[in-house]
């Protein structure tokens, strides 16, 4: 499975897994990922990846280990290989001896509603492109893939809701859309009078990319002196922890941002301070006797 660029010719063992991931209907992100990994497989190996065993699938994770890769990256090693193994070449037996790495999960880091303000205004142009564009991230609590997919038509200001087509897993969804988001929209709209993307790029007829939205994000944080670490996937993680510390239903949340389980939005909760705080401690409703005070 090579990687030239140039020839046009592939490969028909490259040409089956990429069939097999359309059948699927894998996003462009997913299916270039998972040749990636193939291909990163295919060069430890030193031939061609159908011909490995269940030795040197162990020698691959071992390899990884050794070099530190990081566990998600591994995992998505492993989702690429098990998929090849399973799905393409129909050795299932292969792909179950494939290892997924647990690991402890940092909490997301978020920002404050004030230091979400200051990043908005802190927001590079031209005009209010990136303000819209960071708006959305953090008032509908899009992906930033999400937020650059966006066309003009998405846009539902009769019933109040964004329409976000092919979303993570390949899903159709509903976001909100609130007042103050489409006061934002209709006047970035009123700039650049797009008739097709809702942020395009410099050609009208290519929208921005997740990449420029992080690059915008990133200087609006330097602007603004927060930290480095922001992106818009900072803001999508401060909407779902803000909404939970308005007390808002963690269900409710799941379906904005578009969870296929409760679980990953109630991750969250650990991280929502201000609803932490407003708990009383059993301790404090207990009526103790001959308390005396603090040593």
């Amino acid at each position: 499975m090579t990687s030239t660029k140039s020839a046009e010719v592939i490969s028909p063992l490259r040409r089956r897994m990429i069939e097999d991931m359309s059948i699927r209907k894998f996003s462009d992100k997913t299916r270039h990922d998972y040749i990636r990994h193939i291909e990163t497989f295919a060069k430890f190996l030193g031939r061609s990846p159908d011909t490995a065993t269940a030795e040197d699938l162990r020698r691959y994770q071992v390899h990884q280990t050794e070099r530190d890769v990081h566990p998600p990256a591994m995992n998505s090693s492993v989702a690429a290989l098990r998929f090849f193994f399973k799905i393409t070449l129909g050795r299932a037996d292969l792909a179950t001896r494939l290892a997924r790495v647990h690991y402890p999960r940092r909490l997301p880091r978020v920002l404050s509603p004030e230091d979400v303000g200051r990043l908005l205004e802190a927001a590079p142009g031209p005009g209010l492109k990136y303000k819209a564009a960071l708006s959305v991230a953090y008032g509908a609590g899009l992906r930033a893939s999400e937020v650059v997919a966006l066309t003009v038509t998405d846009i539902d200001s009769k019933r109040m809701l964004i329409r976000v087509e092919q979303g993570k897993g390949g899903k159709d969804r509903y976001a909100m859309l609130s007042p103050r988001l489409l006061e934002v929209l209709r006047a970035w709209w009123r700039q650049c009078r797009s008739q097709s993307w809702l942020f395009p790029s410099r050609d009208p007829f290519l929208p921005i990319t997740a990449r420029q939205l992080r690059r915008a994000c990133h200087m609006a944080a330097e602007v603004a002196s927060l930290g480095s670490w922001i992106t818009p996937h900072t803001l999508r993680h401060s909407f779902a922890t803000h909404l939970l510390e308005a007390r808002y239903e963690a269900r409710v949340i799941q379906v904005l941002l578009g969870h296929s389980k409760l679980e990953t939005t109630s991750h969250y909760t650990q991280v929502a301070a201000n609803l932490l705080r407003t708990v009383t401690s059993p301790l404090d409703n207990l009526i103790l006797t001959n308390e005396g005070p603090p040593a």
